[in-house]
């Protein structure tokens, strides 16, 4: 089912309710609708939840990697450089607590791009893609105004806990509110228990969510990590002695460590 109010539609895909807000009226609905399929089309590829998905299949071995199309060959060797790249804090072999194929960590920000090139190619210069909190932007909402994205609460579902401004770019948060105790340390094999959530921004939002897997896995060494990449910035949710939670950021002396 899809909700229309204006300029704002939303459909349940990915397990998530997904959101574009569009703020150009000259762009057409049909451009719209396109984002949309796409983002089905990506869930219908990769979902671990259907057991006739390309992924699913893949991790069954009824299909070989070279027998599946180009897009999931692509995030696969986007997702091994992703593990290289952070020390096998990033793995969509071991994220999962049952070893099993899961690339979601990178797959969501990558469809929400696809969607968005979509709505780029139509014309949309000011418009906001939401999907289940990890955000893509372009533009303004409202001339001169950036676009204000609150910062969930890790402890209290209602409340926002930080906000950021931007006019493009990305936002992604990792913690374990949403589905739990779901991100381990490949390295420990334990649960990612040091931080209570880390938010990532940066130009990419395929890029930022799994920046924000590897660095709340990593615990507070996350934020040092994802300040290592250019364009990207790593904001932490920690709790002190007295349980009071704290929203945290590298100082900028150390961001060239």
């Amino acid at each position: 089912m899809t909700i229309a109010r204006g300029r704002l539609e939303v459909e349940q895909i990915m397990g998530t309710a997904i959101g574009i807000d569009l703020r150009d009226d000259f762009v057409g609905a049909d451009a719209m609708a396109a984002a949309f399929a796409s983002l089905r089309a990506a869930d219908a590829q990769f979902s671990t939840y259907r057991p006739d998905s390309e992924v699913s299949r893949l991790g069954r071995s009824e299909l070989a990697l070279a027998e599946c199309r180009l897009e999931l060959r692509r995030v696969l060797s986007l997702a091994e450089q992703l593990r290289a790249d952070s020390g096998g804090h990033f793995d969509i072999y071991h994220h999962r607590s049952d070893g099993g194929l899961d690339p979601s960590g990178v797959v969501k920000g990558w469809a929400v791009e696809e969607a968005a090139w979509i709505l780029d190619a139509a014309g949309a210069r000011n418009y906001a893609i939401n999907a289940g909190g990890d955000i893509l932007v372009r533009g303004e909402p409202e001339p001169g105004e950036p676009w204000r994205i609150g910062v969930r609460h890790p402890r209290d579902a209602d409340a926002v806990a930080h906000v950021l401004e931007l006019r493009g770019g990305a936002i992604a948060t990792s913690g374990a509110y949403e589905r739990g105790d779901h991100i381990r340390s490949p390295m420990a094999g334990t649960v990612a228990q040091e931080l209570l959530s880390l938010t990532v921004v940066g130009p990419s939002l395929t890029l930022a969510d799994a920046y924000a897997t590897a660095g709340f896995a990593m615990g507070t060494d996350g934020l040092t990590w994802v300040d290592r990449h250019d364009g990207y910035r790593g904001y932490g949710m920690v709790a002190d002695n007295a349980n009071a939670v704290h929203w945290i950021e590298m100082e900028p002396a150390r961001q060239s460590l």
